[in-house]
């Protein structure tokens, strides 16, 4: 499938980047970044769902943005673990095709 091309890609340019600057962090750093990123996006839904404006220093970022931060973090620590991250999607594909299948 293509998919799998695509993120294998998406790892490699990811990984590229990450080699040129330094390297990468030690794992629980790489969480720690998840989490903030994380964070950041429930911080635009919020937002987005009228539920907390933003604050004025943050008027600029958008859910996009911090979704493909977020998205970065993740590849970061797949990477750091030599994950196939496109195999897996489709694993997960697989999977919920056999057990959700009735269920929505």
């Amino acid at each position: 499938m293509k998919i799998e091309n695509s993120i294998d890609e998406i790892q490699k340019l990811v990984n590229n980047w990450i080699v040129e600057h330094g390297g990468y962090w030690p794992p629980l750093s790489m969480i720690s970044a998840i989490m903030e990123e994380l964070g950041e996006v429930a911080r635009e839904v919020n937002s987005l769902e009228g539920y907390k404006p933003k604050k004025s220093e943050r008027k600029n970022t958008n859910l996009s943005e911090e979704l493909a931060d977020l998205l970065f973090s993740i590849i970061c620590i797949a990477n750091h673990y030599k994950i196939d991250l496109g195999k897996e999607l489709i694993n997960t594909f697989k999977k919920y095709a056999e057990r959700d299948s009735n269920r929505f």
